[in-house]
């Protein structure tokens, strides 16, 4: 008699455990919120980082990036071909048609909600105007993927097919980053299954009612192999080509895809 062998699944939670991790979700969406609103010409990345702290510890949640393997940040601030882990800075300042992409994360009650926003200071040439929207998209198309029943690598799919329609559409190719991708989710940060940002649908763990994951696109307009800097966190584009990174926290649900991470 052969053996039967369960699917494995997408961790999941209960329906109280999403409201808990859509709290944690929506202290994120308002140091996000917050940043983008202090985000001008002139100001450092280390005084954004000292909002979104600000914001986060006012409604009782703690930072999820400060300290994190040794990071000093509560975001990740990552400028023009700066993809991830930017660290805030007093000597990285912004400037008029700067590319920034904040990442932030927060933990409430133990559970945890991470989120990324791309976003211009002042105005923005076409082509980054495209990445960052480009960008959302992607990550919009791998949100509508987290249905029940649904695979891991659906989510990728949907990513990867999104983002090579919108490189038709605007006549210019954008590189989806080697070796980065998106994460469970829960009472840690990062949690299995690593989430590819491409691949071919119907593989790995199966969605089900209840599955968590952070979505996280990062876009290129050129290369996308990248390196990561002395300081053993910022990961930057190896030609110098800007990127964007957008990012929320999503679960499954019977009535379709929750976003977690809700920004006022």
């Amino acid at each position: 008699m052969a053996r039967f062998r369960p699917k494995k699944t997408v961790p999941f939670r209960s329906a109280g455990e999403l409201d808990a991790m859509a709290a944690a979700g929506s202290v994120v969406g308002a140091a996000l919120v917050a940043v983008r609103a202090a985000a001008r010409v002139g100001v450092s990345t280390l005084e954004l980082d000292e909002v979104a702290e600000s914001v986060i510890r006012a409604a009782g949640a703690v930072p999820s990036f400060k300290g994190y393997h040794g990071f000093p940040g509560s975001i990740c601030s990552s400028v023009n071909d700066v993809v991830v882990h930017g660290i805030p800075d007093r000597a990285t300042v912004l400037a008029e048609g700067d590319l920034v992409s904040i990442d932030c994360g927060a933990v409430l009650d133990g559970w945890h909600g991470d989120s990324a926003w791309t976003f211009g200071v002042g105005d923005l040439s076409e082509a980054d105007e495209q990445l960052s929207e480009v960008t959302r998209r992607a990550m919009d198309a791998g949100i509508a993927a987290m249905l029940p029943g649904g695979h891991l690598t659906d989510v990728s799919h949907a990513i990867e097919t999104q983002t090579r329609a919108a490189g038709r559409e605007f006549g210019r190719e954008f590189a989806i980053v080697d070796g980065y991708g998106g994460h469970g989710i829960g009472r840690e940060m990062h949690l299995d299954p690593f989430l590819p940002n491409e691949g071919r649908p119907g593989r790995g763990p199966v969605l089900v009612v209840g599955s968590t994951l952070a979505i996280e696109p990062m876009l290129t307009l050129g290369t996308a192999s990248t390196s990561v800097l002395d300081d053993d966190w910022t990961v930057v584009t190896d030609d110098g080509s800007r990127a964007a990174h957008w990012e929320h926290t999503v679960a499954v649900t019977a009535d379709g895809p929750r976003i977690l991470t809700v920004r006022p």
